[in-house]
């Protein structure tokens, strides 16, 4: 529960909330040496909590929010899970991304799953598509020097580090001062009154979600599981990653604007002037410069909320670098220390993607948790949370001696967690929210749908 206990006091919620959580099982729920199953427990448990408090603010009676840890684990691992017609989707993994030994011993990953950071990654080698060409390619490499290289030209690649090398890192002693979550008042406004009491904690918010691949997305599908209108837009000429769409995409609505255009910059403009928070996962800057900054929102929508995650953080020699889960882990220092644990060679990735979903469901908590000041306090608020300090947290939950004794969560032993949705991508098959919401079941009101299939506007008026 202190995990638990701490996430709410971060988030500035009633810390009697804990009296309502339900909590059963424990760690090991992965096979790893990291407490993954607590931090997934308990994020997804604090987001139900906020959300069930908000609710009673709206006039609704308290309700209890139970969470199981297998089930947490399980819907940590959601996009594994997924099942299309039946059918297992095909690996969305590109065939160059991973793990390559370079010339000087250490190793690089690379994420190459959008053609732009593959063909990148092809012309700053100089090799061709193939993963023996890049292997060949980086034996001639020094780790360090080519992240540094592909960190300049904006492209997806860490060197791995053990836990020692981050802790000496700059980035991880920017880190290091900030909260896992960061929740701060950007701009005046006048208390904002919550909606009045509807079916669910969350109905009759309105969220536009840019965000893109697992965090961002999560946070979306969390939210509109507890009842709020979630419209997610995403660019026409974005690429974009099917198997990901279907699984975080369960409760939006989904449309294309292309922000290089004036009259559709100005369109989303109008919908943030009806939104209640607007979330986002584009590198720092890269909204900002089409006017889309957290202080530009808050100045032309005053009481909007703005949600923001990143990488490595806003400030530090990093600030700007791309990354995924998967890089994350491997420049801060997990692909090394599950490997000792194990006692095998690194590097070994962790048995789901904790960094992306971890930070998904905080992004949710905190902006219900903006909500709740907004209410009260009145103001604009951003909420931050960064991929890199959700690892540094789970670190921080410490470790386990008999992890990988845990069994692999196999999609034939979740039977009593699956459900079918019938839509525009055919019968899916996927989880359902492991957050047992006692009075208010959380819900996605409608499939998962093509980008770009709805009109930018809000359903509700």
């Amino acid at each position: 529960m202190s995990t638990l206990s701490d996430l709410l006091d971060l988030a500035g919620l009633d810390p009697s909330l804990i009296g309502q959580a339900d909590l059963t099982g424990q760690d090991p729920a992965l096979p790893s040496s990291f407490r993954i199953g607590e931090a997934a427990q308990a994020s997804i448990a604090a987001l139900g909590l906020a959300a069930a408090s908000l609710h009673t603010a709206r006039g609704a009676p308290p309700q209890r929010v139970a969470v199981s840890m297998r089930d947490a684990a399980a819907e940590f691992l959601s996009e594994r899970h997924l099942r299309i017609d039946g059918q297992t989707p095909p690996d969305p993994w590109d065939p160059i991304a991973g793990a390559y030994t370079c010339g000087d011993g250490r190793v690089v990953r690379l994420h190459t799953n959008f053609p732009h950071h593959r063909d990148g990654i092809l012309a700053l080698l100089g090799c061709e598509n193939s993963r023996e060409a890049v292997a060949a390619a980086l034996a001639l490499r020094n780790a360090i020097e080519f992240e540094t290289e592909a960190t300049a030209a904006n492209l997806c690649v860490s060197a791995m580090r053990s836990f020692a090398e981050w802790d000496a890192h700059p980035q991880s002693a920017h880190l290091a001062t900030m909260p896992v979550l960061t929740i701060e008042r950007i701009g005046d406004a006048p208390p904002r009154p919550l909606p009045a009491r509807a079916a669910h904690p969350l109905e009759g918010m309105r969220v536009l979600d840019l965000t893109r691949v697992i965090a961002g997305p999560v946070a979306g599908r969390a939210l509109a599981a507890h009842g709020a209108e979630v419209l997610h837009i995403t660019g026409p000429h974005l690429p974009s990653i099917k198997t990901l769409t279907i699984d975080t995409g369960r409760g939006k609505r989904c449309a294309s604007l292309d922000l290089r255009d004036s009259a559709d910059a100005a369109r989303l403009d109008a919908l943030a002037g009806g939104a209640d928070a607007f979330v986002q996962s584009y590198r720092a800057g890269s909204l900002a410069a089409l006017g889309f900054s957290a202080d530009a929102l808050a100045e032309r929508h005053p009481g909007i909320v703005v949600g923001e995650l990143c990488a490595y953080g806003w400030g530090g020699p990093w600030a700007n670098k791309r990354g995924f889960d998967s890089l994350v882990q491997t420049s801060t220092g997990f692909n090394v220390a599950e490997a000792e644990a194990a006692g095998v060679a690194p590097p070994k990735v962790l048995p789901c993607q904790p960094l992306d979903h971890a930070s998904g469901y905080l992004l949710a908590l905190g902006v219900v948790a903006a909500w709740h000041r907004r209410a009260t306090e009145g103001g604009s608020w951003r909420v931050r949370v960064t991929l890199a300090r959700t690892g540094m947290w789970l670190r921080g939950l410490g470790r386990l001696e008999n992890g990988f004794s845990a069994p692999a969560l196999k999609h034939g032993d979740l039977a009593d967690l699956l459900e079918v949705e019938q839509g525009g991508f055919g019968s899916v098959q996927h989880l359902r929210h492991s957050a047992r919401m006692s009075a208010t079941p959380a819900v996605w009101a409608r499939p998962a749908e093509a980008l770009g299939s709805s009109p930018a506007a809000w359903a509700t008026p």
